[in-house]
């Protein structure tokens, strides 16, 4: 198939843009600027999803998969508006310029919120607790609608915590917890700043095994149909539990600074059975060890 990625330079996309390739696709990854890295053999499309007449191309496309967006759950309280114009005016404008019949849609469990029921079902209705999580749901939302029109087939993923490394790169957003322990264990931070005292689990998914995910979800979408699922790693692990692995794995100490806890739900997991059920993909890389060990070898650091 012909099929547009975009945000294909960042850290999900440039995952998604290997596997795509590597299953035989012609890849095309929709930048901003032509001079970013992206995977071989993914030809750049320059184009911005808030221009809409910056999004010409070339001939038709068989599939999209729409990763771009703005991500940082802490940052979309400072700047509610920017995270609906990026997340959801990006994505009305990308379906309206990209005709294609069939759309994969990066979503995230943020829609969930902090629901009672754990692991978290597809069934769970949405209550997200911030503006990142409620400008993804809306996208969610102008895909499946979209779909319901006949005009394509959807397929919304909703991802757990991505983490680890593909081709040496590194989860490049500092703010999350696996790489803030990695840069304290690389020297580049003096220790590990914890809210409460590291009981509150979440679940880990390695971006590979997200980005087979999505070739999976790409085959499956089929035009007039949609379909939402889960994909985490299929176990959950505390924050003392992720910095007690990082500590093993890299064999350096990471001291940790307890602050006052903040309300967040004690656990957050997803339940995963559907999209293995119906679309046969598996976690294959996600136990913790293998995602912090990749991300160690990825990481520039200091010391011995």
């Amino acid at each position: 198939m012909r099929v547009l990625v975009t945000g294909a330079a960042g850290y999900v996309g440039y995952a998604v843009g290997r596997r795509l390739v590597a299953a035989g696709h012609e890849v095309a990854g929709l930048v901003r600027d032509a001079a970013r890295d992206l995977p071989p053999g993914v030809r750049p499309v320059v184009g911005d999803l808030l221009d809409a007449g910056s999004l010409t191309f070339d001939g038709p496309f068989d599939a999209v998969v729409h990763l771009a967006a703005l991500t940082r759950v802490r940052e979309s309280f400072t700047d509610p508006l920017r995270y609906f114009e990026v997340n959801v005016q990006g994505t009305v404008n990308l379906l309206r310029a990209v005709p294609a019949p069939r759309v994969v849609y990066g979503s995230t469990a943020a829609v969930y919120g902090a629901p009672p029921v754990q692991p978290v079902p597809e069934t769970q209705p949405p209550a997200p607790a911030s503006p990142y999580g409620a400008s993804k749901l809306a996208a969610e939302e102008a895909v499946r609608y979209h779909a319901r029109t006949g005009a394509a087939g959807a397929v919304v993923l909703r991802t757990f915590n991505a983490a680890g490394s593909v081709a040496g790169r590194p989860d490049p957003d500092p703010t999350r917890l696996i790489p803030r322990a990695l840069a304290v264990a690389a020297g580049h931070a003096p220790h590990l700043e914890v809210n409460g005292d590291g009981s509150a689990v979440r679940e880990y998914l390695h971006v590979d095994d997200l980005a087979a995910a999505h070739v999976a979800a790409l085959d499956a979408a089929r035009p007039g149909a949609e379909a939402v699922y889960n994909v985490g790693g299929g176990s959950g692990a505390s924050v003392a539990e992720v910095v007690a692995t990082v500590e093993e794995v890299t064999g350096r100490p990471v001291p940790v600074l307890r602050r006052p806890p903040r309300p967040e739900p004690p656990l957050l997991v997803g339940d995963s059975a559907a999209i293995r059920r119906d679309l046969g993909w598996r976690p294959e890389r996600s136990a913790l060890p293998e995602i912090i060990e990749g991300a160690w070898r990825a990481l520039p650091r200091s010391g011995g």
